[in-house]
């Protein structure tokens, strides 16, 4: 069976990322037995400019977008698309916009112990920040994430106070934006094959198919 290995570039304020996590959980459900996946979680920032203690959400976003009327039948949509799949976004909960450098560093030592513990302080943070409109800014709402998916949160505490791996993170970032991601989730599956946006299961499945064929017929041709 090939191995097919997908980095996922996203951000945990992203709600198109959370719905785009939920999707590519349901298409390597449908080829479990055909192809091996191996998923890595990528930093991206939407909003670098938000500070540490979080500015207003909403007023935000309404500026952002172009006004209340455009936000609300966009997070109608996002409600009713995660309603599919069991997500339950509650975008009234969210008070504050919020900076995630923070987050990814998380996710960055979470990888470090292994990508099931990884993937599961994604979706931590995911639900926290548009299910319980958790501040994912605050330290010790990631530290209590961490210790929540089997991280030491002695250990993370230390991290969080320190620099630690900011300066990698934010190269991560950068280098992303150099090879053209300006927008979110962006999976690059092998290092060579992107697709972009919360694709639907099927498509995601096909694409991993196609890829997992590909693979098999290059290692057929060097024998």
């Amino acid at each position: 069976m090939e191995r097919v290995t997908i980095d996922v570039v996203s951000d945990v304020v992203c709600p198109w990322c959370y719905l785009g996590k939920a999707r590519l959980e349901l298409a390597i459900a449908e080829v479990q037995g055909e192809v091996g996946v191996d998923v890595n979680w990528r930093p991206y920032e939407l909003d670098p400019d938000a500070s540490s203690t979080g500015t207003d959400y909403r007023t935000h976003l309404i500026n952002k977008l172009g006004g209340a009327e455009r936000l609300d039948e966009m997070q109608d949509t996002l409600r009713q698309h995660g309603r599919e799949i069991g997500i339950r976004f509650r975008f009234e909960n969210i008070k504050v916009r919020a900076n995630t450098l923070d987050a990814h560093r998380l996710l960055h030592w979470a990888g470090i112990e292994g990508r099931e513990i990884q993937d599961r302080v994604a979706t931590a943070l995911f639900k926290a920040h548009f299910e319980d409109g958790a501040n994912v800014a605050d330290r010790d709402v990631l530290i209590g994430i961490a210790e929540q998916c089997g991280l030491d949160p002695a250990v993370i505490t230390n991290l969080l106070a320190s620099d630690a791996d900011k300066a990698k993170i934010l190269d991560e970032i950068e280098a992303a934006r150099q090879m053209g991601v300006n927008g979110v989730p962006f999976l690059i599956f092998d290092g060579q094959y992107a697709v972009s946006g919360a694709q639907l299961p099927e498509v995601l499945a096909e694409a991993l198919r196609d890829i997992a064929r590909m693979k098999a017929e290059a290692r057929k041709g060097m024998i």
